[in-house]
């Protein structure tokens, strides 16, 4: 019998194990010495509130579904009936092969083919590789198409340090801007992080905030990679979430309105664009027909 996350490919390196699956593509555990980093799902359940899912061709909502691209309007479904909008991508449901593995590395591939809404075709690629330096994801899009079309990747991993709520977990966010989100679930305004509780560049302990903000204009370091950072109060366990310059965005939530998350996890979720960006084009990335475009991030403890 077949589970309803497909296929289940267990990679292991050193203490760190992780658990990647057919359906979606996406991540469905991953650990370090035992420890369960992720808030994910079992091998017999199906993915619930987007747990560690690929947002592809783009993360976050898209408003009423429609978009303009080279002077052609699009109507994609409204996959998010409540709030009227489409939401994260057209993969997290599709089948993706195995085309290479190794006991600490799988690659997966899907071919996204034209559809109502998205007329273009996209030859998609996933890297997970575990190492000492914790669990990195490669993802690589082609445009296999005969025109060009819009893309922007997202990644929706829902960490854990144990608590019983993430209140006492202390968090560090290296943005300098943020955007909370609106009605229908799309983002306000940008504003700066300064002088508000959502300044995160020092850590500080979670509390009662409620989060579900697309953080931006991200410190880097030297090598450009920008980091996400959760950690227990007494300095025990802790988590980093890193991203390269292709990803812009950080989207962080606590799933305060879903039940089987309310706040005992944080989703950290990096984005090469933010929410509606087929609408707004910003930070959309316009792929020319046998254009490639990969983009690195992921996470350690």
């Amino acid at each position: 019998m077949t589970g309803p996350s497909g296929a289940q490919h267990e990679l292991a390196a050193g203490d760190l194990r992780a658990v990647v699956v057919e359906v979606g593509g996406g991540l469905r555990s991953l650990s370090a010495g035992g420890r369960e980093l992720l808030d994910g799902y079992g091998p017999d359940e199906m993915c619930s509130s987007g747990r560690g899912q690929v947002l592809i061709p783009w993360p976050n909502r898209i408003e009423d579904g429609s978009y303009e691209w080279d002077g052609h309007q699009h109507q994609l479904p409204l996959s998010e009936v409540e709030n009227g909008n489409a939401i994260h991508g057209l993969v997290r449901w599709a089948p993706w092969t195995v085309r290479e593995r190794d006991p600490g590395r799988v690659v997966l591939g899907y071919l996204l083919h034209p559809q109502p809404g998205y007329p273009f075709a996209l030859a998609l690629e996933l890297e997970y590789a575990l190492s000492e330096q914790g669990l990195t994801v490669r993802t690589t899009a082609t445009n296999a198409g005969a025109q060009a079309c819009p893309y922007g990747a997202g990644f929706h991993p829902y960490f854990t340090l144990g608590t019983p709520t993430v209140d006492t977990v202390l968090l560090r966010v290296s943005a300098r801007s943020v955007a909370a989100g609106g009605t229908r679930g799309l983002p306000g305004p940008v504003g700066p992080v300064d002088g508000t509780e959502l300044d995160f560049r020092t850590p500080r302990p979670i509390g009662p905030t409620q989060l579900d903000h697309t953080f931006s204009d991200l410190e880097r370091d030297a090598d450009g990679i920008a980091r996400v950072e959760l950690s227990e109060p007494a300095g025990g366990a802790g988590v980093t979430v890193w991203a390269d310059e292709r990803h812009s965005f950080f989207q962080l939530f606590t799933g305060d309105p879903l039940p089987d998350v309310n706040r005992r996890s944080i989703a950290v979720e990096p984005m090469t664009c933010p929410a509606n960006a087929f609408r707004t084009g910003e930070a959309l990335v316009r792929l020319e027909p046998g254009d490639s475009f990969t983009s690195v991030w992921g996470a350690w403890s």
